[in-house]
């Protein structure tokens, strides 16, 4: 075998998120299981054409679930009602229309709306997964030039590149700036970093 030096490089890019991912649900009581779907349909539909009127297209939005269950009296012995619910998850674009959005969504649903979730996401993470790589790498030739150094051996030719599973996370401590959303609740955008890891073998000269 080629004498070689393989090390582990990792490397990590960060940009501000410019989409805002709702997930909300539409929940509806009812005394029989066609009145609650039937009243869970109605005020999905009522706010889907909220977030239609205020930019969020039918693309960015998506189903995520739907259900109905019995209701039970308070010893678990006699249905007294069904309750249907819808997850609907939107996509919205605008940051500065958030608030907006929450508020139609709210207006139209009524007391059957509600926000599970807020997430901060960037639409196009490839050119970050890109940036991170590189640095990734940059950080793997330094570490095998250091430890050829150190073996008193030149660096060679790149015989092997392996890469791990990249991920994204946000972190928020990098925050720059805040929105608010329905009910004026802030929230941080931050940065979202996305990380990469290669593993590099290098032939020793």
């Amino acid at each position: 075998m080629t004498d070689h030096v393989e090390v582990t490089g990792t490397g990590a890019a960060s940009a501000v998120p410019d989409v805002v991912v709702l997930d909300t649900r539409v929940q509806c009581d009812a005394p029989d299981v066609a009145a609650a779907l039937v009243a869970a349909s109605e005020r999905v539909a009522a706010a889907a054409q909220a977030a239609e009127d205020h930019g969020v297209p039918a693309s960015d939005r998506r189903t995520t679930g739907m259900g109905v269950s019995p209701r039970w009296d308070r010893e678990g012995q006699a249905v007294v009602g069904y309750t249907a619910h819808q997850s609907l998850r939107l996509t919205v674009r605008d940051r500065d229309r958030v608030g907006d959005v929450i508020a139609a969504l709210a207006g139209a649903a009524g007391d059957a709306f509600a926000l599970d979730a807020v997430t901060l996401e960037v639409a196009d993470p490839a050119p970050l997964l890109e940036q991170a790589r590189a640095a990734a790498f940059d950080d793997a030739r330094a570490k095998a030039e250091q430890f050829a150094g150190l073996a008193g051996r030149p660096l060679g030719a790149v015989l092997r590149v392996g890469e791990e599973r990249d991920r994204a996370v946000p972190a928020p401590r990098f925050a720059r700036a805040a929105m608010d959303v329905g009910g004026g609740m802030p929230v941080e955008p931050g940065e979202s970093t996305v990380t990469a890891s290669v593993t590099v073998r290098f032939e020793l000269g």
